[in-house]
């Protein structure tokens, strides 16, 4: 069942969906599934489908430019520095992966059920169409000028132009309604009982409650790339309960550093009242009858991207102009 924690989340989303509801998205997509099969070695009704990862980030890894010729107005190509595309890399060769988030500028507001049809058949990317208005004030008013300076040990305090900002609810209500719509969009193509969710960093910390009411057997896995501070710190954020319970709405809670997950589990501690087992390396936390566990999982070096940049023409020029 889904945890009981999420109920203000819903809430307080709600209310503002009220406020400000948000215009209709294109047309519900339904993908297969499996994205594409070899001809060569179709999938028989015996072969159990591959587990599809649906990687959930801000942005989509992709590039846009400005296109006439373009039937979108935009072209786009994969965007291999981000760690989102970057993260294939890691899974089974072949293994199916779906990414959704926003599309990056210039084509922030290139809606269409067309172009979610071009993205999905050929990048493999799945739009979540923001207002632009609801997107500043997600994007730039909560995460970046109040949250990214928290999670940074920059209290509120901060001079504005610093990057401080005290904490303002209707931000945080805007911040809810993009995590709403990141939802309604995994709603529209999500197979809980079989595709792995993987929801990346502090823009979509609500997300997991979300999907865990309306899918109470997802699998949900959340990674933080930022600090996650010390409960001293994050004590300070007046939804901070809000948060917590957000994240242990996923099964796996990722950090970069065993600090980052001391933290955090000082703050379920202090905050939430929760205790954590840890057993030759595994930590758990109980949560309304489910095991949420913490794992230090430090990003590594792409050996053999630094080695194809390194020898890459491009960077001799470079070098010679240092030097």
């Amino acid at each position: 069942m889904p945890s009981l924690s999420c109920h203000n989340l819903l809430d307080l989303a709600a209310a503002a969906d009220d406020a400000a509801p948000l215009p209709p998205s294109p047309a519900s997509l339904r993908l297969p599934r499996v994205m594409s099969v070899s001809p060569a070695s179709p999938t028989s009704p015996s072969t159990p489908a591959p587990v599809r990862r649906v990687i959930v980030s801000h942005r989509l890894p992709l590039r846009a430019a400005v296109d006439a010729a373009s039937p979108f107005g935009f072209s786009f190509t994969v965007d291999s520095d981000t760690v989102a595309y970057q993260l294939r890399s890691g899974l089974p060769a072949g293994a199916p992966v779906l990414h959704i988030g926003t599309l990056p500028p210039p084509a922030t507001e290139a809606a269409s059920d067309e172009l979610c049809n071009y993205l999905v058949a050929n990048f493999s990317c799945l739009p979540v169409y923001l207002p632009s208005d609801l997107h500043r004030r997600f994007y730039h008013g909560y995460c970046k000028h109040y949250l990214w300076p928290l999670l940074h040990y920059l209290l509120p305090l901060t001079p504005s132009s610093l990057g401080g900002l005290p904490f303002d609810r209707a931000l945080y209500h805007s911040f809810l309604s993009a995590n709403r719509a990141f939802a309604d969009r995994l709603t529209e193509v999500l197979s809980p009982d079989d595709d792995l969710v993987w929801i990346h960093d502090y823009h979509l910390l609500a997300l997991p409650t979300f999907l865990r009411k309306r899918f109470p057997r997802a699998k949900v896995g959340f990674f933080l790339h930022s600090p996650f501070p010390s409960s001293e710190i994050f004590r300070t954020i007046p939804v901070r309960e809000d948060l917590l319970r957000a994240l242990l709405n996923a099964d796996l809670v990722g950090f970069h550093t065993f600090d980052y997950a001391r933290h955090f589990l000082s703050a379920c501690s202090r905050l939430l009242g929760l205790d954590y087992q840890s057993k030759r390396g595994y930590i758990g936390i109980e949560y309304y009858g489910r095991t949420v566990t913490v794992k230090i999982l430090p990003v590594g070096i792409d050996m053999g991207q630094l080695r194809s940049v390194v020898s890459a023409p491009e960077t001799g020029d470079l070098v010679r102009q240092l030097t």
